[in-house]
Formats: structure tokens, sequence, C-alpha cells
């Protein structure tokens, strides 16, 4: 396992940013950096699984651990949507973490990925795109 953490200096309203992170169409839109197409299914309430999906219907779900609104949402990986059909993994302590802080500019926006060691890569070349998605999105 790798911890991993992002930020970003965002000038917009922690309401603004969460906003652009947790409602379909602006995820549709910064997630195009991890695939295009992605969409979630989901409430996001805790101890809820989201589903994280392409159009070909595969992605990854995730549980609900944690959400304050505003201010942070926590999941922890559960394993891969193969064709519809969920297939958990062994994951073991692999979470995600997006923590909102007001700032004298609008938001900090910071992600935490514990991650396995085969997910590393991934989460450092795509994090930072998603971010920039996400900050261009939040300030139009």
């Amino acid at each position: 396992m790798k911890f991993l953490e992002f930020e970003i200096q965002i000038n917009a309203t922690p309401e603004k940013v969460w906003e652009t992170l947790f409602t379909q169409d602006s995820y549709k839109k910064w997630a195009s950096a991890m695939n295009e197409g992605t969409y979630f299914e989901g409430n996001w309430e805790v101890g809820s699984i989201m589903k994280f999906l392409d159009p070909q219907n595969n992605g990854m779900y995730n549980l609900v651990t944690e959400n304050i609104r505003f201010k942070v949402l926590g999941m922890k990986h559960l394993g891969w949507i193969l064709k519809g059909e969920l297939s958990p993994q062994n994951w073991e302590d692999s979470t995600l973490n997006y923590i909102l802080e007001p700032s004298e500019n609008g938001t900090l926006l910071k992600g935490t990925v514990n991650s396995l060691d085969e997910f590393v890569e991934f989460f450092n070349s795509k994090y930072p795109q998603n971010f920039e998605h996400i900050k261009r999105l939040a300030e139009e």
C-alpha cells in the first residue's frame, strides 16, 4: 500500500466545489480524464454503494464511509464491475477521500488515496488531470 496525496487551490466556494465533484453532469466532465463517458450510479450516502461505470457497463464500485457535506467524502474500494456484474476484490484498506478546506481564495481541494502498489501509477497520472478539470469547472 502506498499513501498518495493530491491538492489544488480552487477559486470557488466549498459548496460549488462539492457540487462539481458529486453531481452527475459535472462528474461526467471531470472524470473524463480517467475514462471518457464515465458516470456514477448511487446516492453518496454513508453505507451506500457507489458504482463508477463506463459506457460498456464496466468499472469499479466503492462503499461510502464518510459524507460531511461540503467538507469530506470518503470511500473504500471494493471491486470491479465487469459487464454490469460486481466482482469483489481483496483490496485490503484501499480508500479514497475528498477533503474540502475553505481558504482565503476559495477552497483547497485535497484528495488522499491509500492505493495498492499496482494502482499507484494510474492515480499519479490521472488525479492531477482530474483536479485540473474540477478546478476549471468549479471556477466557471
